[in-house]
């Protein structure tokens, strides 16, 4: 979702404002110390007040800060000990104050390049993502449809998990997926199998030659030069579906890929698979044979997709994601409010953070209404 321009202002007026806190502290230091007994000294507390700067304020205000210590600093000496300028113990606490606020400077500086390059590559992979991961339409022909990407790198928003819709003449073409492997490799292996699945989903009539299309262009990118090595350990699961835009089964091909989940009146059934196939890239391997099965989605139905990222997530017992178990009960009709639900739901089992990318799909065929 796009920042609105006026919503960067409010950290960069509550860090101005916060710059009143180490300013006061010299104040106050400088004052107590001045008036304090000559063997009493409080001057190397306004070490504090450079130091905490850096929280909430860049260089420029760690500078401010740290100037405004070092002058408070050489006004303390000179006013406790009038008959020499400065004594050897305040010019020493002055070059301290120096160092430590250069060094902060430095380290601000640094930070702020860091978080430059961060937010550079946020939005590469963000623009990247929606490249090789166009957001899903919220329709569907008839059908009502989101979808919800969590990555697992803080750093960036895309990864092996995949998923692409395709419209037929009577219906819709979807599959999820989830490549093996982390990293530019996956995504490349990703954008490839979308790239085939995008020119084929209108070409093959069939669900299984469509899938067996997929497989054998996942292969042909295997034995590409240079490729030869991941040969046999690069795989992508993934369940291909045919959904009717009319009331009727959907039919389904599925690659290793986790069931998915059809949720009637708030109750969860799996719909697993009597002949599953393996996973796409393996079938000069395998030989397999690509077996549609079908199970119905009727009207007020919604249909749950998701990869291995959210079933295997982990809680800090070590306990897996009861995916069926959390949703029972679930009447949501609108899709996105659903799936949002489901990610706060499956963050707060992970305690704030994934450990892989968790994809997660709902697509739900209205009710008929009532004459």
């Amino acid at each position: 979702m796009a920042q609105r321009p006026d919503e960067p202002r409010k950290p960069v007026r509550a860090g101005r404002a916060l710059v009143a806190v180490p300013i006061a502290w010299i104040v106050v230091v400088s004052v107590i110390d001045v008036l304090a007994p000559p063997d009493i000294h409080l001057g190397p507390l306004l070490v504090a007040a450079p130091a905490i700067t850096p929280l909430f304020g860049g260089p420029r205000t760690v500078a401010l800060v740290s100037a405004l210590a070092v002058i408070a600093q050489t006004v303390i000496g000179v006013l406790r000990d009038p008959s020499e300028l400065l004594s050897a113990n305040h010019e020493a606490q002055i070059v301290a104050l120096v160092v430590v606020g250069a060094s902060l400077v430095v380290f601000c500086v640094v930070r702020e390049r860091r978080a430059r390059e961060l937010e550079q590559v946020r939005y590469v992979s963000e623009a990247a993502q929606r490249v090789v991961l166009p957001p899903l339409p919220r329709r569907l022909g008839p059908l009502r449809a989101a979808a919800r990407y969590l990555a697992a790198e803080a750093e960036a928003q895309i990864g092996g998990d995949l998923y692409a819709t395709a419209r037929t003449t009577d219906g819709t073409r979807l599959i999820v997926g989830d490549v093996r492997g982390k990293g530019m490799t996956a995504v490349n292996d990703a954008a490839l199998l979308l790239g085939a699945f995008r020119v084929a989903a209108h070409r093959e009539a069939g669900l299984g030659e469509l899938v067996a299309y997929l497989d054998r262009s996942v292969c042909w990118d295997l034995a590409e030069p240079g490729e030869t090595g991941r040969y046999g350990e690069t795989f992508v699961t993934a369940t291909v579906l045919d959904i009717p835009d009319r009331e009727g089964p959907v039919q389904m091909v599925s690659c290793g890929h986790p069931p998915p989940l059809v949720l009637r009146d708030g109750r969860p059934t799996a719909m697993t698979p009597r002949h599953p196939a393996p996973p796409l890239g393996l079938g000069e391997l395998t030989d397999p044979r690509y077996r549609v099965e079908s199970f119905p989605f009727e009207p007020g139905d919604l249909l749950l997709l998701y990869t291995d990222g959210v079933i295997e997530a982990r809680d800090s017992s070590g306990a897996f994601y009861p995916l069926a178990e959390r949703v029972t009960g679930w009447a949501t009709k609108d899709c996105d409010a659903f799936l949002g639900r489901l990610r706060r739901d499956l963050l707060d089992h992970v305690g704030g953070r994934l450990d892989d990318d968790a994809l997660m799909i709902a697509v739900r065929r209205p009710a008929v209404p009532r004459v």
